[in-house]
């Protein structure tokens, strides 16, 4: 190839002296396998330009490459939007639940009546399979109304699980921890855990959920939403057992 394209005058071309090399179409050529998104920088030129008619031999269709790839651009958009508007919309859900949740906490008319709720009816409100309440009990036995959802931790186990200084803790693809879900272990394949500071004179603390499915709760996933539902946990606790900051 090689048809010259006329170089403009170093005067009114807009480029400087130096610049003048004859302009050749294999210099063109050159220059866009060099800059392949030239066009898609400046989208003016597709009016002006003529494609090349569709045929045989080595001629490439210019016009059906560059609607292809405006369609596979179109698809790549329109996935991305899909994927917005579900997430969006399983985020609203998940909030809609964790508000539902906390409701029901704040409404129970007792201690006893606010730890079932949070161990047994917050399971179907979070679309869970398990709720349990850690605490670092020691030696100090759990009182039977509560058993069935609190479960006595040893000192230094919450850290153990979360990590020291992690207030939060997802993870899936596991197997459930009979230490915080008891017989329902078998079940959990992912858990959320949070740390639960109800005052300074009271236990560490851990809020557990586990989820039968193992992708459930991974890491990466927002926790703002469960942090939340920990704090709330935490003041309601702190209320009904007098207990300062």
């Amino acid at each position: 190839m090689t048809e010259k394209v006329p170089a403009k005058s170093a005067k009114g071309s807009g480029r400087p002296p130096g610049d003048l090399k004859e302009l050749t179409a294999d210099r063109i050529v050159d220059y866009l396998k060099r800059h392949p998104d030239f066009l898609v920088e400046n989208p003016e030129l597709l009016e002006v330009l003529t494609p090349p008619r569709r045929a045989a031999g080595n001629v490439i269709d210019f016009q059906h490459a560059m609607v292809q790839r405006l369609k596979a651009e179109n698809e790549r958009l329109q996935a991305a939007q899909d994927y917005l508007v579900t997430t969006a919309r399983a985020n609203q859900s998940i909030q809609s639940r964790v508000h539902d949740a906390v409701l029901s906490i704040l409404r129970a008319p007792s201690f006893e009546s606010m730890i079932h709720t949070v161990t047994g009816d917050l399971a179907v409100q979070l679309d869970v399979d398990a709720v349990t309440i850690g605490v670092e009990a020691g030696d100090v036995p759990i009182p039977k109304a509560y058993a069935a959802g609190i479960r006595a931790l040893p000192e230094g186990a919450v850290d153990g699980m979360l990590g020291r200084g992690r207030d939060v803790l997802l993870a899936g693809n596991i197997n459930g921890d009979p230490r915080l879900f008891g017989a329902a272990a078998g079940l959990v394949r992912s858990q959320a855990l949070t740390r639960l500071r109800a005052s300074q004179q009271a236990p560490v603390g851990l809020l557990a959920l586990g989820s039968r499915r193992p992708d459930g709760f991974v890491a990466g996933q927002g926790t703002e939403l469960l942090g939340f539902l920990a704090r709330a946990l935490e003041i309601m606790i702190r209320q009904w057992l007098h207990l300062p900051s």
